[in-house]
This record gives C-alpha cells, sequence and structure tokens, in this order.
C-alpha cells in the first residue's frame, strides 16, 4: 500500500465511524470511546513513523554512549590480547530484557569476529544458550569469518543464581578480560559481577531494565544503558527501520501523554476553583 492508499483508507475509516455515531451507534460502549479514540491514535502514529522509515526519510536517534563504547571496548581487548566477557543475564528467553540482551550479543559478536577477538559468554539457562550460540554463529558467518567460530565460546553454567556469579567471577579472575558487557535480566547477583569486574580493571557496560540492579551497574561500571535505552539499542544497532520507526513513534506517543497529563491536571484544577464546569474525570471514567 502506497501512501496515497494509507491516507485514502484512513479517511474513509474516520468517515465511516463518524456515520456509525450518527446513526446511535449500536453495540459501541460509548463510555469508552475515549480508550477507543487513544488506541486508533496511536496505532495510527505507529504506521506513520514506521512507514516514514520504510521511505527512507532521516529520522534522528539520539546517541546512545553505551553502545558507542562497546567498539571502543572490543578494541581495547584486541590490543591487549584478552578476551571479551559477554553475561546476557540469569533469566530465560521468555524475559523481554534477555531478549535484547541477545540482539546486542549479536552487534558485539560481529565486532569480535571482525578484530579476531575471543568471546566468552557464559549461560544459565539453555535455551538461551542456544540462542546466543545462533546469534554469535551468524555474526562470525557475515563477517566471513566462520571458522573462527566454535560452540563452546557460549557454554552454560548453572541455573542457580549465586553459584552462577561465583562461576562467572571466577573466569574473569582466570582471564583478566578487557572489557566486561552485562546485557540482560539481572537480580542481586549484579553487584557482585560488577565489583568482580571492576576489580580486574575491565572496561564495564552494562545494561538492564530492573529498576533495583541500575544504581548498583551506575556505580561500578564505565557505561550504562538505563530502561528503555537499553531496549532502544535492538533498533540502533539493526538500523531496520520497521524498529527505528517504532521508537521514533513511541517517543511521540510518549510526548502526547505528557502533554495530555499536563492538561488534565490543569483542568481539574481550573475545575476544583470554579474557573470551568468541565470535570475532565467525567470524560476519562469508564463506565
Amino acid at each position: 500500500m502506497n501512501d496515497r492508499g494509507f491516507l485514502l483508507g484512513s479517511g474513509v475509516f474516520v468517515a465511516s465511524f463518524i456515520i456509525y455515531l450518527s446513526f446511535g451507534a449500536p453495540h459501541f460502549i460509548t463510555g469508552r470511546l475515549v480508550m477507543f479514540i487513544s488506541i486508533v491514535l496511536f496505532s495510527g502514529i505507529l504506521i506513520y513513523s514506521t512507514r516514514k522509515a520504510q521511505r527512507g526519510e532521516d529520522i534522528f536517534l539520539r546517541t546512545i554512549p553505551g553502545l558507542k563504547a562497546v567498539e571502543e571496548a572490543v578494541g581495547r581487548s584486541t590490543e591487549m590480547g584478552k578476551p571479551v566477557l559477554f553475561v546476557p543475564g540469569i533469566s530465560d528467553m521468555d524475559q523481554v530484557e534477555t531478549v535484547a540482551g541477545v540482539i546486542v550479543l549479536g552487534h558485539v559478536s560481529k565486532m569480535t569476529a571482525r578484530y579476531e577477538t575471543p568471546l566468552n559468554v557464559p549461560v544459565s539457562r539453555a535455551i538461551v544458550m542456544k540462542a546466543a550460540r545462533e546469534a554469535c554463529k551468524e555474526s562470525y558467518l557475515v563477517e566471513g569469518r566462520p571458522d573462527m567460530f566454535h560452540e563452546d565460546m557460549v557454554h552454560y553454567v548453572t541455573d542457580e543464581q549465586f553459584a552462577y556469579a561465583a562461576g562467572v567471577n571466577g573466569i574473569m579472575v582466570r582471564e583478566k578480560p578487557a572489557a566486561c558487557v552485562y546485557m540482560g535480566k539481572f537480580y542481586a547477583e549484579s553487584l557482585i559481577l560488577a565489583e568482580t569486574g571492576n576489580s580486574i580493571g575491565a572496561i564495564q557496560i552494562a545494561g538492564t531494565a530492573s529498576q533495583s540492579q541500575i544504581p548498583f551497574f551506575v556505580t561500578a561500571c564505565d557505561y550504562t544503558l538505563i530502561g528503555e535505552e537499553f531496549f532502544a539499542a535492538s533498533a540502533y544497532l539493526s538500523d531496520k527501520p520497521e524498529l527505528v520507526g517504532a521508537v521514533k513513534g513511541q517517543d511521540m506517543i510518549k510526548v502526547i501523554i505528557l502533554f495530555l497529563i499536563f492538561s488534565g491536571v490543569l483542568l481539574r484544577m481550573f475545575f476544583d476553583l470554579g474557573y470551568l464546569n468541565l470535570n475532565i474525570l467525567d470524560l476519562l471514567t469508564v463506565r
């Protein structure tokens, strides 16, 4: 569907809905009209942003320092002749943070293949091990170095939380990697890993959406991807139009929501002070 067809379809949908409302809107819960309009509006913004990216138009994404530092960390490891340690967290593939971590692993493994740097990926889940191996294998194949890939670079340690942390710490102390990358779902073991990496003098880059663990990573690591920066990393690294457009659309939706919240607070305040007869809560209450 081209842009003209998209606009024509949108116009027909809006006109049809207006006609439907003019006939009394049978089978439509009018008390949820605001929710319906919000869903349609936000869906339209996402579709528009994705189509804009697919047309090749320039979409600005803010530079994420932590991702820029990954290449520097891999380069440092190459110069020192030491491996890169990548820790994808301790959760399974049913967690979106683990999926995002595996995507970043694909980017990191491309650089280790390009610079012929050893890569060590200890995991705590069997399914994560399989997914990580496939990501690394594809990256080495894309870089034209399939001979450098070996399955042992992604290896299973244990499912137990602190036993896994102890095993990874042992790898750090023995091999002394020059760069440690933590991308995934972390719990109490985050500070244990980060402090050990700091003690061996490694460049440390972390990324997680676990709010309780972000302070520890910020304290002990050189760079930290905080919250949505971590999820935007997949779009930032892949440069796929549908992902870049989705990130841009989500940012536009957040701006609209913030504006609506601020406007709602002002309208409610004016209503309480007696300057308005419109109660915004009557419009937003779902009946």
